[in-house]
Formats: structure tokens, sequence, C-alpha cells
């Protein structure tokens, strides 16, 4: 009986993993991505902040979630919050260039918090901060739909995800980043 709890506890922490259980090889400020200009956004410039990384797309039921996005960004940057945008086509519904993304964002919603290029966040051509957040946090932290949200917190590492139903504004999701600010 004690094997038999032993295996079903070693198989379920196997299965849902969390911050607790991972074993960082990197964080999150190892890594670089590309801003919508085109210029390397190395992400160890954020190191020490808490940083909401969000795939974006400009067709999606849920664009609307842009306004909330820039409210949050507006008012929690000087505590120490990052919203990072990361335009994906991986659902379909995404412009077809980087320009057009970055006036579509500007016009519409004024946004001014980071933004990357048009960017995969699923599947094998997803960029590497994906399959980090899959290979450290589960299945939880890849995108099932546009405007996913992963939460990182100082030390680099995944805090929390939120499916695109969780508007940024909740309470839920401010409350998480109140936590770790």
């Amino acid at each position: 009986m004690k094997k038999f709890l032993i295996l079903g506890f070693t198989l379920f922490m196997f299965f849902f993993k969390s911050t607790a259980t991972a074993n960082y090889d990197k964080v999150f400020f190892d890594f670089k991505i590309d801003s919508i200009t085109g210029e390397n956004i190395d992400l160890n410039k954020f190191k020490d902040k808490v940083i909401l990384v969000v795939n974006t797309a400009s067709y999606c039921g849920f664009t609307k979630q842009y306004t909330d996005l820039q409210k949050l960004w507006d008012t929690y940057k000087l505590r120490g919050l990052v919203v990072l945008g990361i335009p994906s086509n991986s659902f379909n519904q995404e412009k077809n260039s980087n320009s057009e993304v970055k006036k579509f964002c500007e016009v519409n919603f004024e946004i001014n918090f980071p933004l990357s290029t048009i960017t995969d966040v699923k599947g094998e051509n997803a960029h590497e901060i994906f399959k980090w957040a899959k290979e450290n946090y589960g299945k939880s932290a890849i995108p099932k739909w546009n405007f996913h949200k992963i939460l990182i917190n100082k030390q680099g590492k995944i805090e929390s995800t939120f499916s695109s139903l969780t508007n940024p504004m909740s309470n839920k999701l401010i409350n998480s980043i109140e936590k770790i600010l």
C-alpha cells in the first residue's frame, strides 16, 4: 500500500508539476526575442520585474483585451510590472506583417507596452520561451488560444498561467500580480 501511495504521488507530481517542482535550467531572463520593430529585446533587462507574457492576435474575439492590457501596464509599470505582448498567428488570427500589427495596436488601442514580432507560440516552431514554459510548468503554460497569459515572477520563473477568458483587469490576475510585485 505504501509503495502504491508513493508511486501515485510521484505520478501526480510528474503530470502536474508547478514552479515548486520545476528544475529550471534557464529562467525567463535568459532569453531574447525580437521587438515588433525588429530590435532584439534581451529579456535580462527586465530582471527583478514581474512580467505578464500574453500571446495576442488582431482578429480574435479577445482582441478587445488590448484595452485592459494597456490599462494594466499604465497602472503597474512604475511598481515593476512589464506587459509583453507576443503577436502570434498560431491560431490564424493575426495580420500579415509586423508593421500592420504595430499600426493596428497603436491606432486602435494606443498600445505602448513592448510587443514582439509575430511569433509562433505552440508546436514545433514555437519560440523557445514557450517551449521553456511548457518544460518547466507543464501543459497549462501552452497557449490554447490567443490572449493566454503567463505570469513570470521576479526570479524569472513562472508564477501562474491564465486562460484567454481571464480579463487582464480581473481581480484574479491583479491579486496574483500584486502578491509578487
